[in-house]
C-alpha cells in the first residue's frame, strides 16, 4: 500500500481497518496529544485503548471514564479565555471516540477519525494558550502513526 500523505487516504484506509486497529490507532492520536490532559483517568483510558488484549470490562469502563470527563469539560469550550482546559476536553474527546462501543456508532462513523479530528482540535487549542510543547502538523503526525501501524502488519 502507498503511503498516506492526505486526509482522503487517511479517512479510507480507516474505514477499511477492523474495529480493534480502528480503537488502537484512535487511541495513538489521543496519545499524541496526551500532555494536555488534567484528568488521570483520561490517560489511563488511552493506555486500556491502546491494549489489544484489553476486556470488553475494561473497554467499557475507560470508555464511560473519558466520555464522562470530556461531558464534565464541554461546558469550558464556549470561554475564549481558557485554551488549555479546552485542549484538555478534546484530549478526552479523543480518547472517547477511540473507545466508542460499536453499538454507539453509525453506518458512516469511524472512531480512529474521530478520534484523528479531536485530537488535532485539541492541538490547535493548546497553540492558542502559547503551550509549551511539539506543534509538528498533528496531521502529518497522524499520517505517520498509520503508514507505521499499517507496515507492522
Amino acid at each position: 500500500m502507498a503511503s498516506i500523505s492526505n486526509d482522503h487516504d487517511l479517512r479510507r484506509v480507516l474505514a477499511d481497518l477492523p474495529e480493534i486497529e480502528q480503537r488502537i490507532l484512535g487511541a495513538r492520536f489521543a496519545r499524541s496529544v496526551a500532555q494536555w490532559s488534567r484528568e488521570g483517568r483520561v490517560e489511563r483510558a488511552i493506555e486500556t485503548a491502546l491494549r489489544a488484549d484489553a476486556s470488553p470490562t475494561e473497554l467499557e469502563d475507560a470508555y464511560r471514564a473519558a466520555k464522562s470527563y470530556a461531558t464534565k469539560t464541554y461546558t469550558d469550550c464556549g470561554r475564549d479565555t481558557n485554551w488549555l482546559g479546552q485542549a484538555d476536553h478534546f484530549v478526552a474527546a479523543a480518547a472517547a471516540a477511540a473507545l466508542t462501543p460499536e453499538t454507539l456508532l453509525s453506518e458512516r462513523q469511524n472512531r480512529a477519525w474521530k478520534a484523528a479530528v479531536q485530537a488535532r482540535m485539541a492541538v490547535n487549542c493548546a497553540m492558542m494558550e502559547g503551550a509549551e510543547g511539539d506543534f509538528a502538523n498533528e496531521a502529518e503526525r497522524q499520517y505517520l502513526l498509520v503508514n507505521e501501524h499499517l507496515g507492522a502488519d
